[in-house]
């Protein structure tokens, strides 16, 4: 097969941020006339790039292990450039350009106007909020912010993407018209944290402003959110999830824990009984709201007391996913 020297292939690994990363430089790319495609395992693309993830040991060896895959096809001469991005990059960039220097460059979370240059382009502001999208034509991605402040201690993420940077509401609701002119149904709303969307940007925590606003774009039927911190909950979006007939009765908010002592070793900022209460108010005002979360278990310092109010936490909260 022939190598294509205008053709780009977008690996992308990890969470939606990631993916959303991806979809907005591949718009760049596409907004210089170059051809993009991605996760192509039969591509003739000359170039390659690697968005990474480097949250958790199995996540940093997939990223590892994809570079590596892609080193040999340069080594055998079916690609011509290799480049990687994302979280791994940003983390380990002068272990992984040591360790792996046939890698042409390395590039960080919020380096995509560097990634373009290398490309030989520039960054296209007026391109800034749109996106060439990877999901499904149905639904689509809204990242509202990026970085995190809190300091969970089993947790990178502050470390590799930073402080808070919250997107305005006018720039959001701008991007979801763009999407919704596209074709888009379900805008699922994703940051590290939703729950403290605002706070850098307005001094105060703004998601349920945020969320009004996104309600009223027209022909947008479903939106959902993902990623709401459950310390200092804001119970304003309780109802608006409750009388919003475009806001879905559904929750991801990662829980962790439901042990004092682990939640307090995880600095996580909330207790059992103000978990208990949270859960309690979101079955009462949304009466067959869906709750996804997320636990860890064997935190240091857990023991088998802690593993088993989990266990019970787990049994009697009725998750749904």
């Amino acid at each position: 097969m022939a190598i294509n020297s205008r053709k780009i292939n977008v690996i992308t690994l990890g969470c939606s941020k990631n993916l959303v990363d991806s979809e907005v430089l591949m718009r760049q790319i596409d907004a210089h006339k170059i051809e993009v495609e991605h996760d192509s395992s039969d591509s003739d693309a000359g170039t390659v790039i690697i968005n990474t993830c480097g949250f958790i040991r199995d996540a940093k060896q997939e990223s590892i292990d994809t570079i590596l895959e892609y080193v040999r096809e340069k080594e055998e001469g079916r690609i011509e450039r290799l480049f990687v991005m994302g979280c791994l990059s940003e983390r380990y960039k002068s272990e992984l350009a040591k360790e792996i220097p046939e890698v042409d460059q390395y590039f960080g979370v919020n380096d995509i106007r560097q990634v373009i240059s290398r490309l030989g382009g520039d960054l296209k502001m007026e391109f800034l909020g749109e996106r060439k999208l990877i999901t499904p034509a149905h639904y689509a991605y809204l990242k509202i912010s990026e970085g995190c402040d809190r300091k969970c201690s089993f947790c990178a993420i502050p470390l590799i993407r930073g402080r808070q940077q919250s997107k305005s509401i006018e720039a959001l609701v701008r991007e979801t018209e763009l999407l919704v002119e596209k074709g888009v149904k379900e805008l699922i709303l994703i940051a590290q944290d939703l729950t403290s969307y605002g706070t850098d940007l307005y001094g105060k925590r703004e998601l349920p402003g945020l969320l009004e606003a996104l309600a009223g774009v027209p022909g947008l039927p479903w939106i959902r959110l993902h990623y709401t911190y459950p310390a200092a909950f804001p119970e304003e979006i309780l109802y608006q999830i409750r009388d919003f007939d475009n806001i879905c009765n559904y929750l991801d908010i990662p829980f962790q824990h439901i042990s004092d002592k682990v939640l307090s070793k995880m600095h996580r900022g909330i207790t059992r009984n103000e978990t208990l209460r949270l859960l309690e108010k979101i079955r009462t005002i949304i009466p067959g709201a869906a709750i996804r979360t997320t636990l860890l278990t064997g935190h240091p310092g857990e023991g088998e007391k802690a593993f088993s109010e989990l266990v019970e936490f787990v049994q009697t909260a009725r998750f749904e996913r």
